[in-house]
């Protein structure tokens, strides 16, 4: 199939490493939240603020852009923090209005450093979950306490899945077909019991992920009825899938080769990106992400789609350069989302490169098809 083709658009020259996409404001039209601003769309040419996240060294405290209604008003606010924080921060909607700063609200809770956040629904109730990845400490998880009416209240319920440290890398997915969404460490992974918050998560340490992205994808990826694990290193070279075999009731991971000749894959996205009905591994170098201390530092900086073709991942550029003048990559949390309703989804890439939006076009077609 022929590339797809994308326009690069330069957002916001900010340092930002983390993005989101939701509708701030209940227009019904889609925006970008990244750092201390959000922009409205459908134009994105409006900075509105947010909340100023702390500085630290060329980084900002602000390692994601989870959207989630937590005091019940019907708009949605953010989840983010930072690796000095040790907890995590909710920043509150002002019921969509341009010219207002959010509050922000410290969730009272210490989980330690955090790399970054995820959300992800743990116990099927339709409301995700917040788990952070806090490499040094153990594993917990936040659940929004809700009301009668299922409402955010603002207060959150903690958690503790594991006692030794959770490592770098962080995935949630299916891995024994039990139907449960068990979670990925970078050292094995932990089962889901029958009721996640009374049961005991139990670790199967079955590989080495070594610095583990997050997230960690946990999908089919040949198509034999169990899920693989798709797996970047964040701070090092390499790019994996591990595929999942088992045998005599003995569970093996063996390990294929993605693209082990780029460094700091920190995010993955699997998204259809060409619109063929099939997902597409979507990421890119995180720019800068030890601040010139990591294996290929100074590499060339990119964005890429990898297409499965049932043997192996074909690479496909969206983005490269020499440097971050000519390229860019995708931060520690990158968004997909059709942001202007053409039925394709889009690309938007926050890092210390800049906040950039990857307009899909389409695919390529040769002249006279």
């Amino acid at each position: 199939m022929p590339a797809v083709r994308f326009q690069k658009i330069l957002i916001a020259d900010e340092r930002y490493e983390s993005a989101g996409v939701f509708d701030v404001d209940n227009d019904g039209v889609l925006d970008i939240v990244s750092g201390a601003f959000w922009y409205p769309g459908p134009r994105f040419d409006r900075k509105c603020k947010v909340a100023a996240p702390p500085a630290v060294g060329e980084y900002y405290s602000d390692f994601s852009t989870i959207a989630l209604d937590v005091n019940g008003d019907g708009y949605l606010d953010v989840i983010t923090a930072g690796y000095w924080d040790n907890r995590l921060r909710w920043l509150e909607n002002p019921q969509g209005r341009r010219d207002q700063e959010w509050t922000v609200h410290e969730i009272p809770c210490e989980v330690g450093n955090v790399e970054t956040t995820r959300a992800w629904d743990i116990d099927g109730d339709g409301i995700p979950e917040i788990v952070p990845n806090t490499p040094p400490r153990p594993q917990k998880v936040l659940k929004l306490v809700t009301d009668s009416a299922g409402r955010g209240t603002g207060a959150f319920r903690e958690y503790t899945l594991t006692t030794g440290p959770s490592g770098h890398g962080l995935g949630c997915g299916d891995v024994d077909g039990d139907g449960r969404p068990d979670l990925i460490l970078h050292n094995g992974w932990l089962q889901c019991p029958p009721d996640p918050w009374s049961g005991e998560w139990v670790l199967h340490p079955e590989f080495d992920l070594g610095s583990a992205s997050v997230p960690v994808l946990v999908l089919d990826v040949d198509g034999d009825g169990r899920n693989d694990l798709i797996v970047g290193q964040a701070h090092a070279y390499g790019l994996d899938w591990y595929e999942q075999r088992v045998s005599g009731g003995c569970r093996q991971w063996v390990k294929h080769p993605i693209d082990p000749f780029n460094s700091q894959y920190h995010d993955l996205v699997w998204a259809d990106i060409d619109g063929d009905g099939a997902c597409e591994l979507i990421t890119g170098k995180r720019y800068r992400a030890h601040n010139g201390r990591d294996p290929g530092e100074y590499d060339a900086i990119g964005t890429y789609y990898f297409k499965w073709t049932g043997e192996g991942f074909a690479k496909q550029v969206i983005d490269f350069g020499l440097d971050a003048r000519r390229g860019t990559g995708v931060g520690i949390h990158l968004a997909v989302a059709d942001l202007d309703g053409d039925g394709l989804l889009d690309i938007v890439a926050p890092g210390k490169d800049g906040l950039f939006l990857f307009r899909n076009l389409g695919i390529a077609r040769a002249m006279g098809e």
